[in-house]
């Protein structure tokens, strides 16, 4: 296992010195690439007409000189993602693998990445009672592992582990059942463990797969696959407290991700699994912000495991006065083909802003409730009232 760094400190010293050339290369690029994100070339007009997006074909991901094949997205994994293919600088290889699990009450949420030069792993739990709402995250991280982590090729199976003194983290997947295991000493400042043991079982037929390259980097691009509506059970225990999720109220979602990422680039992406009223299984995936992404969008509704196929989603966050987003205040989110129209109700915001001069981030990934209508690919109409899920802006540079 890489060497572990227990002092951000040092990390920063450490990740500052050993880049900042290899930055300075790519910044021409990056300027060609910068544009405004709440004004995203790619995204429809209302008044336009719906594209046509193009669907995967089975067969590699990448070719002999390390670009993308074929451009699109798909329902069903279908390319072959091989880290050895990737002809971009190892700095610029981004993988991770990210699950929230909730029962609309209380959730969890398991990351593990490795952006190249670092490494990380981490757990948040989190408390979703209106009255007093919170949420509290610790994790780890690795220099410079540079794919030592070994992340699987497939989000269809394969075992991932981070180990060190501040949390072991371990997703097992065979194919049929997924296992995801946490256990993190001092988890709350007040010297109790958390321990965590999920299942997740009944993988949906259908998910969200996208490849999507982008300008001006031939080299670069983001391979993902969002797999929502899992059904989840285990148990959380910190300290002397047991928190349970039960498959009859408790779903999962699965971000897989592989690419190489230009420097700077901003994200917007909401997700929701949920049980219906009716008890039926019902999620989404809707995303936008990065790429080229004329062939297709992330966007995409399922009922009981089938995907229906959206255009463009737009997230229309209210601003302050200056112009900066006020994230607690409720959201709407519209879509070019009329098939989803939502108001979302913020609850949390897990905010994180990190700045290392050379790398910095602005996550705010705010929970809360969804209601609306989206529409099938048959005309049905399904209404939604009050589901949690989360939407989240991010702005990156690393």
């Amino acid at each position: 296992m890489n060497e572990i760094i227990e002092d951000n400190n040092n990390i920063k010293n450490s990740i500052e010195n050993t880049i900042e050339n290899n930055e300075k290369k790519e910044n021409n690029q990056n300027n060609e690439n910068k544009r405004d994100d709440n004004n995203m070339d790619h995204i429809l007009n209302n008044n336009e007409e719906k594209r046509f997006q193009i669907k995967l074909d089975k067969g590699p991901l990448l070719n002999e000189k390390g670009e993308v094949i074929q451009s699109g997205y798909s329902t069903n994994f279908m390319k072959e993602y091989n880290r050895h293919d990737i002809k971009a600088s190892s700095w610029r290889i981004k993988e991770w693998d990210y699950y929230f699990i909730t029962n609309g009450k209380i959730g969890l949420a398991l990351t593990f990445g490795d952006i190249g030069y670092i490494g990380n792993a981490s757990v948040t739990f989190f408390n979703f009672n209106q009255d007093s709402p919170s949420y509290k995250t610790k994790g780890d991280l690795a220099v410079f592992p540079f794919g030592k982590f070994n992340f699987p090729k497939t989000p269809l199976e394969g075992s991932i582990e981070f180990n060190s003194k501040k949390i072991s983290l371990r997703f097992d997947n065979n194919g049929t059942v997924r296992t995801l295991v946490c256990k993190c000493p001092n988890f709350d400042g007040n010297n109790n463990e958390i321990i965590c043991n999920i299942t997740l079982t009944e993988f949906p037929r259908d998910s969200m797969v996208i490849v999507t390259p982008f300008k001006y980097h031939e080299h670069a691009f983001y391979y993902n696959c969002k797999i929502n509506t899992m059904v989840a059970a285990g148990e959380i225990k910190i300290g002397q407290e047991t928190h349970l999720f039960d498959p009859n109220d408790s779903l999962a979602v699965l971000d897989w991700g592989r690419g190489v990422w230009p420097y700077s680039e901003v994200w917007y992406w909401g997700s929701l699994s949920c049980y219906l009223d009716d008890g039926r299984k019902f999620g989404f995936n809707i995303g936008y912000g990065f790429g080229n992404t004329k062939n297709a969008s992330e966007n995409m509704v399922f009922l009981d495991g089938i995907a229906h196929k959206l255009d463009e989603v737009e997230f229309i966050i209210p601003k302050f006065k200056n112009g900066k987003e006020d994230y607690m205040t409720p959201w709407k989110f519209t879509s070019n083909d009329k098939r989803l129209e939502m108001d979302f109700k913020p609850i949390i915001n897990r905010c994180d802003h990190q700045n290392y001069l050379i790398i910095q981030s602005s996550a705010n990934q705010v929970f809360g409730l969804f209601s609306g209508v989206a529409i099938l690919d048959d005309g049905t109409k399904i209404e939604f009232h009050n589901k949690l899920g989360f939407a989240e802006k991010v702005a990156n540079r690393w």
